[in-house]
Order: C-alpha cells, then sequence, then structure tokens
C-alpha cells in the first residue's frame, strides 16, 4: 500500500465532508423515520443531533513486526505488543473480506434479479455495466485478495465461471443462457446469504465529541 500523498487526503476529506453535508440535509427524516417505526422504543438521546462530524478519514501503516530490542528489554512486553499487532492484521483481513462479500452479494443479486425478472410479461432490461461491474470485481478480488476465506474464493470463482466470456448481448438474445446464468447465480447468492448472516460481528466504537 502506497501513503496517499498530501493532496490526496485532502480531497478524501473534502469528498467525505461533502457526502457527510449531504447526507446531514437527509438526517431529519431519517429519524422521523426511525421515531415512527420504534414508537415507543425510540430515545432520542441515540440519535446525535447532526451527522457533520461524525465521520473522518484516517489511515495508519503500523509495523508488521514490535522492535526487537524489546525482546531483551521485556520478553512480556515484546509478546504482548507481537500479540496487539497480530490483532490489527487480523481485524483488518475481516474487514477486507467483509467488504467483498457486501459487494459481491449486492453484484449478483443485482444481476440476478434482472435476468430473472420481469416486467409487463416480458425480461427485464439490464444494462452492460451489470457483467461488467461483476468481471471488474473478479480482476480487483484477484490483485487484494490474500486467500484468508477458501469459501469466498470458491464463490468468487463460481462466479467467474457462470459469467465468463458471457457477453450482455448473449444475455438479452439468448433466452436458455438468460435462465441458465441466472439459475446458477441464485445459488451463489443463497451461499453468500448464509455468509452474510454468518460471518462475525465487530464492534463499532465512536470517539467521544
Amino acid at each position: 500500500m502506497v501513503e496517499p500523498t498530501a493532496r490526496e487526503a485532502w480531497e478524501f476529506r473534502q469528498d467525505l465532508e461533502e457526502a457527510a453535508w449531504r447526507l446531514d440535509e437527509h438526517y431529519a427524516e431519517l429519524r422521523d423515520g426511525a421515531r415512527e417505526q420504534l414508537g415507543d422504543l425510540f430515545d432520542p438521546l441515540d440519535y446525535p443531533t447532526s451527522l457533520r462530524d461524525m465521520f473522518a478519514v484516517v489511515w495508519d501503516f503500523p509495523s508488521a513486526e514490535p522492535p526487537s530490542y524489546l525482546q531483551q528489554l521485556s520478553p512480556e512486553i515484546f509478546e504482548a505488543e507481537k500479540q496487539r499487532v497480530a490483532a490489527r492484521f487480523d481485524e483488518a483481513v475481516q474487514m477486507a473480506e467483509s467488504a467483498f462479500i457486501d459487494e459481491l452479494h449486492a453484484l449478483v443479486g443485482h444481476l440476478t434479479e434482472r435476468l430473472s425478472g420481469q416486467t409487463d410479461g416480458k425480461p427485464m432490461i439490464f444494462r452492460d455495466s451489470a457483467v461488467e461491474n461483476l468481471n471488474e470485481f473478479f480482476n480487483r478480488f484477484r490483485q487484494l485478495n490474500i486467500g484468508s476465506n477458501e469459501q469466498l474464493d470458491q464463490l468468487v470463482d463460481q462466479c467467474r465461471d457462470i459469467v465468463g466470456g458471457v457477453a450482455p448481448k448473449q444475455l438479452r438474445d439468448d433466452t436458455g443462457l438468460r435462465t441458465a446464468v441466472a439459475a446458477d447465480l441464485a445459488e451463489v447468492r443463497q451461499t453468500l446469504d448464509e455468509l452474510l448472516v454468518d460471518r462475525p460481528r465487530r464492534n463499532i466504537l465512536r470517539r467521544p465529541r
């Protein structure tokens, strides 16, 4: 990973700040919706008055190993630091896996619905991007994945086998191919549903304002 330049960091923060402002413009509507859905369970103290200061862009490049001098000075601290670094890497891997699962689930779900659904008795229209986005995901996954989740690797390979080499026009023109691809993707989607349910939950910690 390459550390972002000062300008890139500024642009990241500007983009996030702009997105937070746009979200905050609709925050009152979202809070009113939560009040209506929760009824007596709604607690206004659970909701900040504004979301503008609730987001930030931060990054870190931790050392892969604790300082070697600690091993001689204090073996106990060295071992504790070693475990802390390992835990951070494990958390980063879990976050990457979770992001991959979420994205693949969304892409597969969207394409499956477009291929199997109907509008006024006719097959639904879908854009080339529904297939192209999946192929882009496959390339990115191959570049960034560290092979830590065998089941996820198998699902990505399965999806690649299903849509690899299939052009969007073929799916529009060939009803049999369209039906077969939709059925195969539906099986992958079902497995992804199970992964979403079974994956470990992460605690979300808020910084005090």
